[in-house]
């Protein structure tokens, strides 16, 4: 069979084929793109309907070259899978912050500015009490103004069932005298975690909700390096984290 070459010896048909092979690759770029801005756009504050409208136009523009796209790495059913999960997680992070608003009223409302510490990152709501108001020094046993604080706490938890509620007993680097009933500081953070556990049981919060964690002397806020940064570093958090209905 004749084939007809160019003016530097190369078959036309092979170049004719090769001109082909570059549409799977941008295909595959293009959607790599789309999957990235969709991203990026669910992290921006969203506008449903412009959303839609974008969303529908490039499908629109990319619909003559679905058959290449669907055969690439990233199919299309895996960027909805993608862009569904991006959505889900810009509306979590939207629905924590209004809680975590609630959270900052609670502070100011119930006089526990100054006191209760909390902050907000990724859809994650941190709650920081100190652990010298919460217990005696050395003590796992809540203190009446302990016990005051978690009461407080409780009404905000049964007013969101929504929430996960981890709690993560901390104490500072000194270590336990060995002289007491406890070994180490893991069993004391341990302890209080668990006995500020029970009293939410006790108060009517969901087991399915709760769990309780000893961390010791790990994750300090500040060095310990001073009796004040200590101080501070002894400690009970509650980490609420939203739950999602069918996980």
């Amino acid at each position: 069979m004749k084939e007809d070459y160019d003016l530097y010896n190369i078959p036309l048909q092979e170049e004719e084929g090769d001109q082909q092979d570059w549409l799977t690759t941008f295909a595959d770029l293009a959607m790599l793109l789309l999957v990235f801005f969709i991203l990026l756009y669910s992290m921006s504050t969203l506008d449903t309907t412009k959303f839609s409208e974008t969303f529908s136009s490039v499908t629109h523009a990319l619909s003559g070259k679905m058959e290449k796209i669907a055969t690439s790495r990233i199919t299309r059913e895996e960027a909805g899978v993608l862009i569904d999960q991006a959505l889900m997680r810009r509306q979590i992070i939207e629905s924590q912050r209004k809680v975590f608003a609630e959270v900052k009223t609670l502070q100011t409302t119930k006089g526990l500015e100054g006191v209760v510490s909390a902050n907000f990152e990724d859809g994650v709501i941190t709650i920081r009490v100190p652990g010298d108001v919460m217990f005696g020094s050395g003590r796992v046993t809540l203190s009446p103004e302990g016990k005051r604080l978690v009461s407080q706490l409780r009404d905000f938890f049964i007013k969101h069932p929504d929430q996960t509620i981890k709690i993560l007993g901390y104490t500072d680097n000194t270590p336990v005298s060995g002289r007491g009933r406890f070994k180490d500081n893991w069993e004391i953070s341990a302890m209080r975690a668990v006995n500020v556990l029970r009293m939410l049981l006790q108060m009517g919060i969901e087991p399915s909700r709760l769990t309780a964690t000893g961390l010791a002397d790990m994750n300090p806020i500040y060095p310990n390096t001073t009796p004040a940064y200590r101080a501070k570093n002894r400690r009970v958090e509650f980490v609420l984290e939203k739950r999602v209905t069918g996980r």
